[in-house]
């Protein structure tokens, strides 16, 4: 979309503000509102100073003055506001030298991008990613020195069939029997109908939804992107979603394991690197994959403990990677098994070839997530790294003794730190994610999430240990 187009788009619709929009290294969505009597030509040139001081994990106060650019082709009419906005997601430039700030998740993903170009092995990369979510009815937690608790209010939950709230009607989700009921049962159909007609009207392009295997779990599938436009979209899908959940006074969330003894939500990510307009990983390898895209597999396996930084970014992600709960645990590959860290599709076509990385979710910067990634497919294929035979069993099956051999995902989010920090040269390369970038990011999740995690109770610690 031209900026021409992006005007005509607002007059259309007799916009009255513009909403430019950025995420954070964490994943967070920011944004800053002007007048629509702003939007010119200039305002894309130009852009917007804002306090880079106030962003967390960015400047110090003594530097804050920053640029944001938005951008005419990510253009969309927000459908949750009383006064017509159109919304645009924008560039994170250095106002002192002109350029991307290498802090900025989006502009990561430009450098990966521009990398892989510099290597000659590709000039695009396709990210097709699956976040899946929970919409509660209600949502109640604290964590303070004299109580810490949290409880989840659904009307789907099992516990709840012996409440006596005016509304229970039976028709309960089990744990892990949530995938694909039919209503009465699936108590959220007209609620993700309504989130895909708005995804669909931000210009997401949704192929369906459905009920996932948990109690009150989601998913909607829509259409792969580049590895710039597919951040975009995860930004645009939880915004849609939270949004459409808040209207209807329930909540969603995309916390990985916000429920005890049930699935949690993962970001499933399918990879292709083309060139030319050809698919390099369509080939007459394993699973019809080519060389190169087992080269990219055996980079992403190798690295994948240090991928988790990223991929994995939250304390709670490491309780949804666990054995027993249908998340990948180890570091393995295989065609069409679910078991697998890595698992190759079935797929009719060469256009259609590529793999898919089970591990992540969608509790971190998208753009982070997808750079790590694409910058591990990258080394693997440069340096050839060979991922080992395919493990076309069930994982989950196996005997200790063979199980002992497969290398497994990491055990918590200190675990997947310390796997980056002894791990990170593949990261560096080309300037992608540059050592103050690593260290801004890794020290304030320390600061804020590992180390306050450490001297906090835990309500099972007193079932457990009260007695003592």
């Amino acid at each position: 979309m031209s900026v021409e187009t992006a005007l005509q788009l607002a007059r259309e619709h007799d916009v009255k503000y513009v909403d430019i929009m950025f995420g954070d290294m964490f994943g967070i969505l920011h944004h800053s509102t002007v007048p629509v009597a702003r939007l010119d030509h200039e305002l894309f040139e130009e852009g917007l100073a804002f306090d880079g001081s106030s962003v967390r994990g960015w400047k110090s106060i003594d530097k804050s003055d920053m640029n944001i650019k938005p951008l005419a082709d990510t253009a969309f009419i927000d459908p949750f506001r009383e006064q017509p906005t159109i919304c645009f997601f924008g560039d994170i430039y250095e106002p002192r030298t002109g350029q991307l700030y290498e802090l900025a998740p989006r502009g990561i993903a430009h450098r990966a991008l521009n990398y892989l170009a510099s290597t000659g092995i590709g000039d695009i990369a396709f990210f097709g990613p699956e976040p899946e979510f929970f919409i509660f009815d209600g949502i109640r937690y604290a964590s303070e020195p004299s109580n810490a608790f949290y409880e989840i209010e659904t009307i789907e939950g099992p516990w709840t069939s012996s409440h006596d709230d005016g509304y229970n009607l039976g028709h309960k989700i089990r744990h892990k029997h949530g995938y694909f009921p039919a209503t009465p049962q699936d108590t959220l159909m007209d609620i993700r109908s309504e989130i895909t007609t708005h995804m669909m009207n931000m210009g997401l392009e949704v192929e369906l939804h459905h009920h996932e295997v948990g109690t009150a779990q989601c998913e909607i599938g829509t259409k792969f992107g580049t590895i710039l436009t597919a951040g975009d979209q995860v930004h645009k899908y939880k915004y849609a979603t939270k949004n459409t959940a808040f209207r209807h006074g329930k909540t969603a969330t995309f916390m990985p394991k916000p429920m005890f003894g049930d699935n949690g939500s993962g970001m499933h990510c399918h990879l292709s690197i083309w060139k030319d307009g050809s698919n390099l990983f369509a080939g007459d390898s394993y699973a019809k994959l080519s060389q190169t895209a087992i080269y990219a597999i055996g980079g992403i396996l190798k690295h994948g403990r240090a991928i988790q930084a990223f991929t994995n970014p939250s304390a709670n992600s490491y309780r949804r990677l666990v054995p027993g709960y249908e998340a990948p645990v180890n570091l393995a590959y295989s065609a069409t098994n679910r078991s697998a860290a890595v698992r190759i599709p079935h797929v009719n076509g060469d256009k259609a070839r590529r793999f898919e990385f089970r591990c992540p979710d969608a509790s971190g910067s998208p753009y982070l997530a997808f750079s790590a990634i694409l910058m591990a497919a990258i080394d693997g294929i440069k340096n050839e790294i060979d991922p080992g035979d395919p493990l076309d069993k069930n994982i989950y099956d196996l005997p200790p003794e063979e199980l002992a051999g497969i290398p497994s995902t990491c055990k918590s989010l200190e675990e997947a730190f310390e796997s980056l920090e002894a791990d990170s040269d593949w990261l560096t390369a080309g300037d992608v994610f540059t050592s103050e970038m690593l260290g801004s990011y890794l020290d304030y999740k320390k600061e804020n999430e590992i180390e306050p995690l450490k001297i906090r109770p835990n309500p099972y610690e007193f079932y457990l240990y009260y007695d003592a």
